[in-house]
This record gives C-alpha cells, sequence and structure tokens, in this order.
C-alpha cells in the first residue's frame, strides 16, 4: 500500500489550527491544506470548480459538500500532497468526513485528529481583538500583539481595523456553526481512536509541544 499520512485538525474558530497547521508543514514537509486557501484559488483562478462555487455564492446560496469535496481531493492529486497532507477546515461535516475517509482509504486512511480545546469566552477574546492594516495587511491584537501607537501600523502607519468576520455578531454564528455542523465529527473520530485532545488555552510553543509528542507516539514525526 501507498501509505500517506493525514491529519485532521478540529477546534473552534480561534482555537490556533491554522497556526499549529502551518507549524506542522515546516516540521513535517506536508502542505497545509485550508478550504479557505481553495475556495479563493478557485475563485480567483476561474477554475471550473470555481465557477460553479461561484455560481452557488452569487445566489446567496451555500456551495453543496460536493464541489468542497471535489476541490479537496483534486489537491491533494498534487505532487506535493505525495506523502499526505495537514487539513484544516476540512472536513466540517459528517458527510465530508465520509468522503474524506473514501478518499484516502487506498492509502491508509486518517492518521491522527488533533482536537484544540478552547472555551468559548476565550475564543471570542482571540477573534475580536484582531487589527489588520488597511493597507500592508499586517495583523494585530489589542491584547497579545498591541501596535506601539493604537489603531495605526507600526510597519507603514496604515490604519488598522476590526474585519467584519471578527466582529462578536460574526462570531458568535460561527462558533453556532462550528456546534450545529463540525461537533459531531468529534464523536466520529472518537469512535475510529483518532481523537486526540490539545489544551488550546496553552502557549502556541506548548500546544506545538504536545503535538510533537503525539507524533512521536504515533511514530509519525
Amino acid at each position: 500500500m501507498d501509505r500517506r499520512t493525514f491529519f485532521v485538525l478540529l477546534g473552534v474558530p480561534g482555537a490556533g489550527k491554522g497556526t499549529q497547521a502551518k507549524m506542522l508543514e515546516e516540521h513535517l514537509g506536508l502542505p497545509q491544506v485550508s478550504t479557505g486557501d481553495l475556495f479563493r484559488y478557485n475563485l480567483k483562478n476561474s477554475t471550473s470548480l470555481g465557477q460553479l462555487a461561484k455560481s452557488y455564492m452569487d445566489k446567496g446560496e451555500l456551495v453543496p459538500d460536493e464541489v468542497t469535496i471535489q476541490m479537496v481531493e483534486d489537491r491533494l492529486g498534487m505532487d506535493d500532497a505525495a506523502r499526505g497532507a495537514i487539513l484544516d477546515g476540512f472536513p466540517r461535516n459528517l458527510m465530508q468526513a465520509e468522503a474524506f475517509d473514501e478518499m484516502t482509504a487506498p492509502f491508509g486512511g486518517v492518521s491522527l485528529v488533533p482536537l484544540i480545546t478552547l472555551s468559548d469566552e476565550e475564543a471570542m477574546r482571540r477573534i475580536t481583538g484582531r487589527r489588520v492594516c488597511r493597507s500592508c495587511g499586517a495583523v494585530y491584537h489589542i491584547e497579545f500583539n498591541p501596535p506601539s501607537r493604537e489603531g495605526i501600523c507600526d510597519r507603514d502607519a496604515g490604519e488598522l481595523y476590526q474585519r467584519d468576520d471578527d466582529s462578536e455578531e460574526t462570531v458568535r454564528n460561527r462558533l453556532y456553526v462550528y456546534y450545529k455542523q463540525t461537533s459531531p465529527l468529534i464523536g466520529y473520530y472518537y469512535a475510529k481512536k483518532l481523537l486526540a485532545e490539545l489544551d488550546g488555552g496553552l502557549s502556541i510553543e506548548q500546544v506545538q509541544g504536545r503535538l510533537m509528542e503525539l507524533l512521536a507516539e504515533k511514530e509519525i514525526a
């Protein structure tokens, strides 16, 4: 069997999945596959899947799971994913999880599902505190990484603003969607003995250290 390593990172918005996925990517040499990045790529390049997704989005409809699944499958067919990948934001629901199992079965299936736990209050605090520079895109946080001058970027003195995605109302909705659609995956992967909980309230380095320990236990690192 052509064995490959596939990780599925789970956790509420703000838990640090993207940060940990990027660090794993550097450590293991496996690509981080983010559905957000895939949608942006396909839309920007007007691929057939991008055009199909846009047709739903233009009507204000949700993009069907089948389109997202095909985007992921196409991405995993690229050369840099020949040894596996780190999935961030996929699967989002049980249908996608079952499709991913079928997709990865020829390569040994999913290797590990780290669940980064975080309280809703801390998730809200992390996300709503983010500020972005309008001109250069630099990211700050009003508590954890504040600029030298309030509301002004240290790099180019550009104006800092809060993205709509980071507003309290939007974050509450994102948490609702997570609990409704994505939290059932916790039980799904627990039953498969693939789930491993990590305390997202710890520092980035501490979470990464625990993740490395898990990989060593699984003889993956």
